[in-house]
């Protein structure tokens, strides 16, 4: 069975919550008094009656829709806007008595409920703040509960509100309700600066009208998967001639290329080919591996030297195998007969691999001493 829901927001951008109508006729911009979990407050319709559909298996964790408690009246209105004016000077207080306790934080607003049972202080601070006995004297001077919440940077710009960069005001604090999440992708995705100052907000993170158009960049993307989508700094072929892309338009799939003329044109991506396609062999890099294959398919298979396991040739100088040892004989292949062998004593062995030093000439000053074997024993 559909139940009928109204949406109530409390706030000019503030969530939307749902609640029963009942049996009262109300339309968008109606104001009532509905309960919530901080007791009676008063909010505006902004989402006419409709039907929900029930989940086809009930959950039990989810809350049961409440029932408004009427349709708002003049006093009520006249209470809502006495209560606008007690929050003004709420205000002034809070600020003096943080002034009085020395605490390092900041008073953004203060908010009443429709009863006037609680109380509400946001703040902003750097770390965890001890506010008991803040609260302990606020609580002596409305004689009300007090709550004191801490919020961010990006709540405090929805509380107090601005203008943006770009000369509106600002969206989270208009219309938006809820803050989606964002990241430097969706800057990169859109070809803008990179630059901290130009993609942030005044509260110092990004901003909230990256993700409007982050969406259509995504389908536009899938739906372009198989053919050819542009990117800076591709080389491509145009009816002018080649050239290297510099901006890429998404919107009108449309690019702006520099030719290697140093001229700049506009084409649209179907007019636009790959430079791979016309050059099969552009991007590949030239390696020693390709040319000795192509020498080798020159080459007769007879031609070939294959690899021998013993060479007679004279090995190179200061090449000594890992298999020989220091102070073993070493063993030597020569001639023809592989298996004829000649040895060398360590002793000839030394003499020689054995460097000889080179003579200085007398007059060539200072002689530097021959150092002993046996070091000297200065001890005795």
């Amino acid at each position: 069975m559909a139940q009928t829901v109204i949406g109530v927001r409390f706030k000019k951008a503030g969530k939307i919550h749902f609640f029963d109508p009942g049996d009262d006729e109300i339309v968008v911009g109606d104001s009532v008094i509905v309960d919530t979990i901080r007791g009676l407050e008063c909010g505006t319709v902004v989402i006419a009656p409709r039907e929900m559909p029930e989940p086809e298996e009930p959950s039990p964790m989810k809350p049961e829709t409440r029932k408004i408690h009427r349709k708002a009246t003049r006093a009520d209105m006249a209470r809502v806007a006495l209560n606008k004016e007690n929050e003004k000077k709420a205000f002034e207080i809070c600020l003096q008595k943080i002034k009085d306790h020395d605490l390092p934080m900041k008073l953004i607003n203060v908010s009443y409920t429709f009863d006037v049972n609680k109380i509400i202080f946001y703040f902003t601070a750097d770390g965890r703040v001890d506010f008991r006995a803040l609260v302990r004297d606020l609580a002596s001077v409305f004689h009300t509960r007090i709550e004191l919440r801490q919020v961010g940077v990006r709540d405090e710009a929805k509380l107090l509100g601005g203008i943006g960069c770009c000369g509106r005001p600002l969206c989270c604090a208009t219309f938006l309700g809820d803050f989606a999440p964002l990241s430097i992708r969706m800057a990169k995705e859109q070809n803008l600066s990179l630059n901290p100052t130009k993609i942030s907000g005044i509260c110092g993170r990004l901003l909230c009208c990256l993700k409007y158009e982050s969406d259509y960049y995504h389908e536009m993307y899938k739906e372009n998967e198989r053919n050819f989508i542009p990117e800076y700094g591709n080389r491509v072929m145009t009816a002018e001639g080649e050239g290297k892309v510099i901006h890429v338009n998404m919107q009108r799939q449309t690019v702006t290329v520099m030719l290697d003329t140093k001229d700049t044109v506009s084409a649209s991506w179907d007019d636009l080919l790959p430079i791979e396609e016309n050059n099969p062999n552009a991007g590949k890099k030239f390696s020693k591996q390709t040319e000795d294959n192509s020498e080798d398919a020159e080459t007769p298979a007879d031609e070939k030297k294959s690899p021998a396991k013993f060479s007679s040739e004279r090995p190179r100088k200061n090449f000594q195998p890992r298999n020989i040892q220091p102070g073993r004989p070493k063993k030597i292949f020569a001639g023809e007969d592989k298996n004829e062998i000649f040895e060398e004593s360590p002793a000839e062995t030394r003499n020689k691999n054995k460097v000889k030093y080179r003579e200085r000439p007398n007059n060539s000053g200072f002689k530097r001493p021959r150092r002993s074997r046996r070091p000297r024993d200065f001890r005795k």
